[in-house]
């Protein structure tokens, strides 16, 4: 199964850029010290910039289903066992090793409304991460541990 996932504005990018310019705007309009009114600033510039760069959700090109991203990092040698756990039982991925390591990075996009869970093993090639399995679909229940 060949996805491709692009990375868009979630809900929580939008209310921190809104509370953010809203918040500045306040301040700056309300009559206080200079100070007050330098913060205002500084947080309505903050809030624009992060509306304009922040991008924390992700969204199926094809479908145009949004799901959020989790990644897992795991040491080199347990490529064999995470290929084969998430193939035939995720919930069986052996967790002690995360961490322990960057060789494999396990990236998870998920959708709890739907359901939908997408996972796919990349192997760190100097420089970069390269796909070492095709995304997979696990049913959300099984996927459970590798949502959090």
């Amino acid at each position: 199964m060949e996805k491709e996932f692009s990375r868009v504005h979630s809900a929580t990018d939008i209310i921190v850029s809104i509370v953010l310019v809203a918040g500045g705007c306040t301040l700056v309009l309300l009559p206080t010290s200079t100070s007050v009114n330098v913060l205002g600033f500084f947080m309505i510039i903050t809030g624009l910039v992060l509306a304009l760069i922040l991008r924390t959700g992700y969204k199926d090109k094809e479908t145009g289903e949004r799901f959020r991203k989790t990644e897992k990092f795991f040491p080199a040698h347990c490529k064999d066992s995470i290929s084969r756990a998430m193939v035939s039982a995720p919930e069986k991925i052996d967790f002690s090793e995360e961490n322990k390591g960057n060789g494999l990075r396990l990236d998870t996009f998920f959708n709890s409304k739907t359901g939908h869970v997408y996972c796919r093993l990349y192997e760190y090639i100097p420089y970069r991460y390269q796909p070492c399995t095709e995304y997979i679909t696990i049913d959300m229940k099984q996927a459970e541990k590798l949502t959090k």
